[in-house]
């Protein structure tokens, strides 16, 4: 598979940003953005968890895209806070949607600082259907913008979770689940951290089971 994985240069905000894109033979295949952990704290697109979620996407039949934020490898600029990284995901998703004019759904992923940019770019895009956010950290970053949220997704976290209380978890899945017309599917991960360390193939059988299920409906 890895061979039909293309490196690309998107243009972003602040110059060009470096991605991996699989395109998918099938028309009107589904699209999905994956978004990776804090630059600052060594977060970049070839990080194992984005991996992970980006193979799985692939294997699912989707047209897919793993991008590094400005500052990040080869891309042009420097971090910015998360305002300019917001900025550089929404230029990645006109690309993909651009590439893929007839594509049947929209998926935005991420993880860790990822997910808060997923969620960011959510509630901007209409068009998105579907949202992964894999260990989001609710104590660091507040998510009180997602009311309401527009869409139905799945949060994925690890029950040994180092850098988030579970108390703050519970917090978010309460808010999200008493929204009317989603469903946000809560998953916790038993003996996995923040990074899903020894964890990745129970990981990836929760991604795969949630894009099956939520795919079969188109």
């Amino acid at each position: 598979m890895e061979s039909k994985i293309s490196e690309v240069f998107i243009p972003g905000p602040a110059g060009r940003l470096e991605a991996k894109y699989f395109k998918s033979k099938k028309n009107t295949s589904p699209i999905a953005l994956v978004l990776h952990p804090h630059p600052q704290y060594g977060g970049t697109m070839n990080n194992k968890v984005v991996v992970d979620t980006f193979n799985t996407f692939m294997e699912n039949n989707f047209s897919v895209c793993r991008v590094n934020f400005r500052g990040v490898g080869k891309s042009d600029g420097e971090f910015d806070n998360g305002q300019g990284e917001l900025a550089d995901a929404a230029a990645a998703l006109d690309w993909i949607e651009r590439e893929n004019f007839d594509n049947s759904q929209c998926w935005i992923s991420g993880f860790s600082f990822g997910s808060l940019i997923a969620m960011q770019l959510l509630m901007r895009r209409p068009e998105i259907n579907r949202f992964i956010a894999i260990s989001p950290q609710p104590n660091v970053y507040d998510f009180s913008f997602l009311s309401p949220c527009p869409t139905s997704g799945i949060i994925i976290y690890g029950k040994n979770d180092e850098l988030v209380p579970i108390e703050n978890l519970n917090e978010l899945n309460k808010r999200l689940s008493a929204q009317k017309g989603i469903n946000v599917d809560f998953q916790s991960v038993s003996n996995a951290n923040h990074f899903f360390s020894k964890a990745d193939i129970d990981l990836i059988k929760i991604l795969n089971k949630y894009i099956k299920k939520e795919t079969a409906l188109y």
